[in-house]
C-alpha cells in the first residue's frame, strides 16, 4: 500500500491504553502516524522513543496535520478535547465511556453529526473473540448473567488511580451494558442498582437488575476492588445456553437438540480487540472519504451515548437509594 492510500492518524493522551493506540497504529499496514501529545511531556516523549514517532506539543497543531485521532484522556476531559477537533472536521475515536456525563455526550454527537465526522467509541468487548461467537449462536434471549471483577488500579504519581475519576459503573460495567443493550436490542422496562464506594469517592462495586420489555433480563456485577480478575458472560437463550470467559478466550456451548443437549467446548482464536477497532475505524473513514456519506464504526458515537446514558442511570439509582436510606439510619440514630 503506498503512503499517500493511509489514513493520517495522530493520538491525544498515551498513558497505559493510549500507549497501545499508538503502538497498534504504527504497526497499521492502513495507518500513518503523524505523532501524538500528552499534557505528560516527559510521558509522551518515552512512547515517542519507543515506538520512533514524533512529539507534539501542541494539539492543535497536531490535529491539523492528522484526518484522525485517538482520544485516550480521562472521561472528565473527553468532551474538553474531543469536540475541538470534531469542529475542526477530524474524525474521532474516543476511549469509553463517550463522555463523562451524557450532557457532554449529547454535545459531541450532534457536533460529529453536524460536521459530518466518523466518530466512533473505544468499546473493545464489542471486537473481542469472545463475542463474535455469540453472534454466531445468536438467538432469543432470556437471560444474560455478567461479572466483571478487576482489582483497585494501581497510585499514578501526581494523578488518581486511572479509571477512578469515574463511577465503576462508567469505568467497567459500561462495557456489558454495550453489550447488553447489543445483544437483547429492545427497550429498558425497569431496573433496580446498588453499590457502594469503598476506597474511591464514587461507587466501587455495582449490581444491577435489568428487565426488558420484551422479557428479557440481565443481572450484571462490576468491582474494582476484587481480588482476582474475572471477566464471564453467560447468556441463556430459549433453546442454547452460552458461557464465555473473554477473558481467557474460552466457553462452552449447550443446545437442545432432538436427543437431549449437546455440549460443545469453545477455545476462540485470540485476536487484539483493540487492534480490531482501531482497524474498523480506520475502514469506516476510508469508506467515508470514497462514498462521500457518513460510514459509521461499529460503535458509533449513538451507541456510546445510549451505553454512557444507562450508565448514568443507574449511578443516580444507586446514589437516590443510599440516601434514603442513609437519612433513615440518621432519624433511627436520633431516636435512639
Amino acid at each position: 500500500m503506498q503512503t499517500s492510500d493511509k489514513i493520517k492518524v495522530g493520538v491525544i493522551g498515551v498513558g497505559a491504553l493510549g500507549r497501545h493506540h499508538a503502538r497498534l497504529y504504527n504497526l497499521s499496514e492502513n495507518a500513518d502516524v503523524v505523532g501524538i501529545f500528552d499534557v505528560n511531556t516527559e510521558n509522551a516523549q518515552k512512547v515517542a522513543d519507543e515506538f520512533n514517532l514524533k512529539v507534539y506539543t501542541d494539539m492543535s497543531e497536531l490535529a491539523n496535520d492528522c484526518e484522525a485521532l485517538s482520544v485516550a484522556v480521562p472521561a472528565t476531559y473527553h468532551m474538553k478535547t474531543a469536540l475541538p477537533l470534531i469542529e475542526m472536521g477530524k474524525h474521532v475515536l474516543v476511549e469509553k465511556p463517550l463522555a463523562a456525563t451524557v450532557e457532554e455526550g449529547k454535545v459531541m454527537v450532534e457536533a460529529a453529526q453536524k460536521y459530518n465526522v466518523v466518530f466512533g467509541v473505544g468499546h473493545t468487548e464489542r471486537f473481542n473473540p469472545a463475542m463474535d461467537n455469540l453472534v454466531t449462536h445468536r438467538g432469543t434471549t432470556c437471560f444474560i448473567e455478567v461479572h466483571r471483577l478487576a482489582p483497585y488500579p494501581p497510585p499514578r504519581p501526581g494523578q488518581h488511580r486511572r479509571g477512578t475519576e469515574v463511577s465503576v459503573v462508567h469505568d467497567l460495567m459500561i462495557h456489558d451494558l454495550d453489550l447488553i443493550l447489543d445483544i437483547v436490542d429492545s427497550e429498558i422496562e425497569r431496573f433496580d442498582a446498588v453499590g457502594t464506594a469503598v476506597l474511591s469517592d464514587s461507587e466501587d462495586i455495582v449490581n444491577v437488575r435489568i428487565k426488558f420489555k420484551n422479557g428479557a433480563c440481565a443481572n450484571v456485577t462490576a468491582s474494582r476492588i476484587s481480588e482476582d480478575l474475572q471477566r464471564r458472560f453467560r447468556v441463556f437463550q430459549d433453546d442454547a445456553y452460552i458461557s464465555m470467559d473473554y477473558g481467557n478466550n474460552c466457553g462452552v456451548v449447550v443446545k437442545k437438540n432432538k436427543i437431549g443437549l449437546a455440549r460443545k467446548k469453545v477455545n476462540l482464536d485470540p485476536k487484539n480487540a483493540l487492534a480490531a477497532e482501531l482497524e474498523d475505524f480506520i475502514e469506516a473513514i476510508k469508506k467515508t472519504k470514497a462514498g462521500g456519506k457518513v460510514v459509521h464504526p461499529k460503535v458509533s458515537g449513538a451507541e456510546g451515548l445510549r451505553a454512557l446514558q444507562l450508565a448514568e442511570d443507574i449511578v443516580t439509582e444507586i446514589r437516590r437509594y443510599n440516601k434514603k436510606y442513609a437519612n433513615l439510619h440518621n432519624e433511627n440514630s436520633v431516636k435512639n
